[in-house]
């Protein structure tokens, strides 16, 4: 169920820094890295295209990440040696939910850390080649990550950046997320109804508009029978914004949540308030900047056919 957003309260967003293509890839003189964790364990062979199936990290400080996301959502973390920045596979109750990059900011630059989303597909190849006709740009092209899969990263005609995913080892059941895990993304771009045919185009997206405020558009988009984000108009009060994508994970206590956030070094972007459909929602920033939605679900609430 998609979350009602605040616009007005979210700050204005940095470029984002973005992972280098080959996180994974050994130096020449190490071995080859050991694979991260299978996303889907044990393996299947389910694929459902549009469902976000892993999310990226890439903070100028591993370390602090780690710590803050330890104490807020209460992830383990284990390192992957021998790749050529620092990297660590992040796991909520022993399942991979992410990886955690550690990139320097370059001097000079105004970069903001963030975390990068993963849409499954069964072909990279092929979504890369629909997306290219479609107006998007390959930030990384095609190639495999042990244990994970084969992926690449875009940027949307509007420039939101975004990964897609062929999941080596299946991908999880189309249930609800449980505590600690990713539910909902939101794309904040200057052109919802545009965005939404691009991604129908190349994820299979269908778009239900929702009642909005003024001109500003909110659109469902759904895959299946089950809805995976919503498309959004950037807020007008931030002309400098980009468009981006911002993630949800789910909590138990929103407003707990963004407590124990701003506790551990992080600020709070959006208070927690209400969901149109019930929960309560809150978007806070890790200490490095990293924005970060929680998602409180409201129990009854069905996650299929959210349309009717």
């Amino acid at each position: 169920m998609p979350p009602s957003q605040s616009r007005r309260h979210l700050p204005a967003a940095a470029p984002i820094l973005v992972a280098a293509i080959t996180l994974l890839a050994a130096a020449p003189s190490l071995a080859a890295p050991p694979p991260l964790p299978a996303i889907n364990t044990p393996p299947g062979q389910e694929h459902h295209t549009g469902k976000t199936i892993f999310v990226q990290l890439v903070t100028p400080d591993l370390a602090t990440s780690e710590a803050f996301y330890t104490g807020l959502l209460g992830w383990q973390f284990q390192p992957i040696p021998n790749t050529r920045v620092p990297y660590a596979a992040a796991l909520s109750s022993g399942n991979l939910v992410g990886g955690v990059a550690q990139r320097a900011i370059p001097a000079g630059q105004h970069l903001q850390s963030a975390w990068l989303g993963f849409f499954s597909v069964s072909d990279v190849n092929a979504a890369v080649t629909l997306a290219a006709a479609q107006g998007a740009k390959t930030l990384a092209a095609p190639h495999d990550v042990p244990g994970l899969g084969r992926e690449a990263v875009l940027a949307d005609p509007q420039g939101a950046v975004f990964g897609i995913l062929a999941s080596s080892s299946g991908d999880p059941p189309d249930i609800l997320s449980p505590v600690g895990t990713w539910i909902w993304r939101s794309l904040l771009t200057t052109d919802p109804t545009s965005d939404a045919a691009f991604y129908n185009t190349v994820l299979g997206f269908n778009a239900t508009p929702f009642p909005s405020e003024g001109a500003d558009q909110h659109l469902l988009l759904v895959s299946g029978t089950y809805a995976r984000a919503t498309a959004n108009s950037l807020p007008g009060n931030h002309p400098d914004m980009h468009p981006h994508w911002l993630n949800y994970v789910r909590v138990a206590n929103a407003a707990q949540s963004a407590a124990t956030a701003t506790s551990l070094g992080g600020r709070v972007l959006v208070p927690p308030h209400p969901d149109r459909h019930g929960g309560m929602i809150a978007i806070v920033a890790d200490p490095e900047g990293a924005p970060l939605g929680l998602f409180e679900w409201a129990e009854g609430v069905e996650t299929k056919d959210v349309t009717k």
